[in-house]
């Protein structure tokens, strides 16, 4: 199922018209797309498709960087982003670890709030509403304790018309099996994956965890049970030491390490997925700038997420966007999907 975002009427950025439309990413478009982005230096076009989702650009945000959308209006021009994803959200309202739960590091920040939530009834009756004024598209973060939350999940968000897809959140530990990470087990993987296809039947995304020997291999165990596409990546387990103390400075003792620093991680992990599964990969880790996001591309993502950089300037997905353009005009480039794993690797 492919979402219209077409917004009601053309945009005015620039004092240029601004549309939408559908492409193909990675194939030629016969005829000219509707769905452009217009500069100094002529029309260029941005759009991409992750499985039946198509975008108006490759830029979204990550999920638990932007809460639910609405606390980065007056930043964020949600009919210019490519798409939003959703804090995680869970079947039950969540309160989260202790603090301390936010440390920051060399390039980059700990993270360990715990997936703190509103829960899904809440997400709908508070949040929804907001969300279905914009036209971005508009992607569910949703994780559990057991297989039976994410299929739950997935089943209720079926009936949720404005979510476009769901994300997978595989990188929490499951309860009933004496907390084994979902996205570490290829059988529990496979799983989660299959019972989420069987109801649910628009965009489905997994996130991979970084903290396996062969990502690649999950990789290959989503495309293998329906998942329209993979994120690589999600954050790295990390922790950080108080030395006056001598103490953890988390009080989780754990966090997530996300932001510049991993980086370079992240792109290895992106250009292994890309060439090990046919479906589009979303690329997250350490995207900064509009160059950070190309290399993305570069090495085989369809689309990238913007996370720890939202911290830094809530501004910085449209400054992306920016520079995306920018670059392709710069270039005589016409569509960015010429760019989507077009890297040159020597001897390969």
């Amino acid at each position: 199922m492919t979402r219209d975002l077409t917004p009601p009427s053309p945009l005015s950025i620039d004092g240029e018209g601004r549309t939408s439309g559908e492409r193909v990413p990675g194939s030629p478009n016969p005829s000219p797309s509707p769905f452009m982005e217009r500069g100094p230096g002529g029309e260029v076009d941005l759009s991409v498709s992750v499985g039946p989702l198509t975008l108006r650009n490759p830029v979204l945000t990550a999920s638990g960087t932007f809460g639910y959308g609405p606390e980065f209006e007056g930043f964020v021009d949600f009919d210019r982003l490519g798409g939003l994803v959703t804090k995680g959200i869970s079947l039950a309202e969540r309160a989260g670890n202790l603090p301390p739960r936010i440390v920051e590091t060399s390039s980059g920040m700990l993270n360990a709030i715990g997936l703190q939530n509103v829960g899904f009834q809440r997400f709908v009756t508070e949040k929804l509403p907001f969300l279905e004024r914009v036209s971005c598209a508009v992607v569910a973060n949703v994780y559990g304790s057991a297989l039976e939350d994410y299929v739950e999940l997935a089943r209720r968000f079926q009936a949720v018309d404005r979510v476009d897809a769901i994300e997978l959140n595989v990188s929490c530990p499951n309860v009933s099996a004496g907390g084994v990470v979902f996205g570490k087990d290829p059988e529990m993987l496979r799983r989660v994956v299959a019972g989420t296809r069987a109801v649910f039947r628009r965009s489905l995304w997994v996130k991979l965890t970084p903290d396996v020997s062969d990502v690649a291999a999950m990789a290959r165990v989503c495309h293998d049970e329906g998942a329209d596409a993979v994120s690589a990546i999600n954050t790295f387990r990390g922790m950080a030491v108080d030395l006056d103390r001598r103490r953890p400075v988390l009080a989780n003792v754990f966090g997530g390490l996300s932001g510049p620093a991993i980086k370079p991680l992240a792109l290895a992990r992106v250009f292994e997925v890309a060439r090990a599964v046919p479906i589009p990969v979303v690329g997250i880790g350490g995207i900064m700038t509009a160059r950070d996001a190309l290399e993305f591309l570069l090495v085989g993502a369809s689309a990238v997420q913007l996370g720890t950089a939202n911290f830094i300037d809530p501004a910085v997905s449209m400054t992306v966007i920016d520079g995306l353009g920018q670059y392709l005009t710069e270039r005589g480039i016409t569509r960015i999907t010429e760019l989507i794993g077009a890297i040159t690797v020597p001897g390969r």
